[in-house]
């Protein structure tokens, strides 16, 4: 096999979004210099391969779970045989796409860096989807093959009885069933050369969260996570080769493929896959057993952890990483006074791949998610695309190493304009060039001709000791326009009547401007998120 070949399938090419759509991509860093001039590379073989070969890494762990810890020299040898299934049994060639359906575990991680390393597109599926919504994702990619997790087999089975584009699908995390990726990838000598696909080449395809409805297909390329890793991992995060990763985001998407396996990978650090579902209590409990020094989780779960974390004390964390969604700054504080630690948030998206806001340590800011991260140029922008005076609410533009291509999609104009990413939030950014979130574009409540972001409510509720979680939504109002509506979650103890209604109303007009307050609360059980803790709140809106 020639290991320097340009993709052979040209269906995402011929779905790529016209070059005028496309974002501009750029390298200011000097890190960044050099992904501007190599014609192939392979991601898989800059974090893995030179790991063993020119890092020093070849005998730290990379992977680890209660069962087993592999060093990155095994890693490697475990997923150049299945590149050789990918390849020599199933009969792929560079470009094709490779369905991942499976949780956090050490066999997907070896799962998708197999198949990125055979210079195929993976394309990774949530455990919890059902057979329509992975029906969905296979009609849009068009794989032909699929890892899955024996586990999740019925679901994957049943969508591609009624997509049979999906020819075969592997089992993994299955040791001796036959035509299992265990049985398969142990009948292989481990001679594989990685296919170092073209720079541009896609390697991955990812899906959104849907927290506004339909899903859209993101493609990002070698170049693009190589060129991210020079960014937020080293100038914000900051991670070593020291460090032990664990946390709740799904491989599935890009911030838990980025913090759980890309960005140890590049640092030389390890990662550690619990075999049990991830709970408040035993989140903390994990990372104090296997020494955890840096955690990734959504905003909701930090807040249920701090009782946990107060009561018993993790001195190896050092890191908390917060996104996926807003980070309240009521939240930030509690989990701050829990554990001592100051959280890093930061925003980003599956359409950027990871973070390109954030600040970390003595750089944060009360109420503030952060500044651009070096190697982005952050702007707020009015709608003609203006960048408007310091302090004043607007549209987010960002431009860098990063940027969005959806995979034949009419929403790439609206995301992409003149070479910029517009992510979709409304920002103000201070004279010291923080920025601070006030809402989604979709999200700005404007009532009575006063514009309110809907997490600045969702903050001060949370500061009531009565709330356990909160969305805010404008609700449409014949005299008002809109009207502010909250869904508020109560602790237990705690009463949904018209008392905690007037309670909380007051309690947010002594908080912030008295205009912002809840017009109308409704008490609820739970709150619709998505599989990584993102609020949906489109399903608020609706009736």
């Amino acid at each position: 096999m020639n290991p320097l070949v340009d993709t052979s399938d040209t269906f995402i090419p011929d779905r790529l979004p016209p070059l005028a759509m496309q974002p501009q991509f750029r390298y200011d860093l000097p890190e960044l210099a050099q992904w501007q001039t190599p014609t192939q590379l392979n991601l898989v073989h800059e974090l893995l391969d030179k790991a063993v070969s020119d890092k020093g890494f070849a005998d730290l762990p990379l992977l680890r779970s209660p069962h087993i810890t592999l060093s990155y020299a095994d890693v490697k040898a475990r997923v150049d045989r299945i590149a050789q299934v990918l390849v020599d049994d199933c009969g792929l060639i560079p470009g094709q796409r490779v369905l991942l359906r499976g949780g956090n575990s050490v066999g997907m991680a070896l799962a998708w860096l197999g198949v990125v390393k055979a210079g195929l597109v993976a394309v990774a599926t949530m455990p919890l989807l059902r057979a329509k919504e992975l029906g969905d994702i296979i009609d849009k990619a068009q794989p032909t093959v699929a890892l899955c997790d024996a586990r999740l087999l019925d679901e994957l089975q049943a969508a591609q009885a009624a997509n049979p584009v999906l020819a075969r699908i592997v089992p993994f995390n299955l040791m001796d069933a036959p035509g299992s990726l265990a049985v398969l990838s142990a009948q292989k000598d481990g001679n594989f050369e990685t296919v170092r696909t073209s720079a541009d080449a896609i390697a991955l395809m990812a899906f959104t969260s849907g927290t506004t409805g339909r899903a859209k297909a993101v493609m990002h390329s070698h170049r693009d996570v190589l060129a991210y890793c020079e960014t937020w991992p080293r100038h914000v995060l900051g991670i070593q080769s020291r460090d032990t990763v664990v946390g709740s985001p799904p491989l599935a998407f890009t911030f838990g493929l980025g913090g759980l396996l890309i960005f140890p990978m590049w640092a030389g650090a390890s990662v550690y896959f619990p075999d049990i579902p991830y709970t408040p209590e035993a989140m903390v409990r994990l990372v104090g057993e296997v020494g955890a020094t840096i955690c990734y989780t959504a905003p909701t779960f930090y807040r249920q952890m701090a009782p946990f974390i107060a009561q018993h004390a993790v001195p190896s964390l050092r890191i908390c990483v917060s996104a996926g969604e807003a980070l309240p700054d009521a939240t930030r504080q509690l989990w701050k006074a829990a554990s001592g630690i100051e959280m890093l948030d930061g925003i980003g998206g599956t359409e950027m791949f990871h973070i390109f806001i954030s600040s970390a340590g003595a750089d944060v800011r009360r109420g503030a998610i952060g500044k651009v991260v070096p190697g982005y140029t952050a702007r707020v922008v009015d709608d003609a695309g203006d960048e408007l005076p310091r302090c004043t609410v607007g549209k987010l533009a960002i431009i860098g190493p990063t940027g969005c291509r959806y995979l034949d999609d009419p929403r790439q104009a609206k995301y992409v304009k003149d070479g910029w990413n517009y992510p979709g939030d409304a920002f103000m950014q201070d004279e010291d060039g923080y920025f601070f979130y006030k809402a989604r574009d979709d999200d700005m409540i404007i009532t009575a001709g006063y514009n309110v972001g809907g997490p600045e409510v969702e903050d001060a509720l949370l500061l009531h000791p009565a709330v356990a979680e909160c969305g805010v939504i404008g609700r449409p109002d014949d005299e008002r326009g809109m009207v502010v509506k909250a869904f508020v979650v109560l602790k237990p103890g705690h009463s949904g009547d018209a008392l905690m209604v007037k309670t909380l109303q007051d309690h947010v007009k002594a908080s912030i401007a008295p205009f912002k307050y809840p017009r109308e609360i409704e008490f609820c059980t739970r709150l619709p998120r998505t599989e990584t803790g993102k609020l949906q709140r489109f399903k608020l809106r609706k009736p």
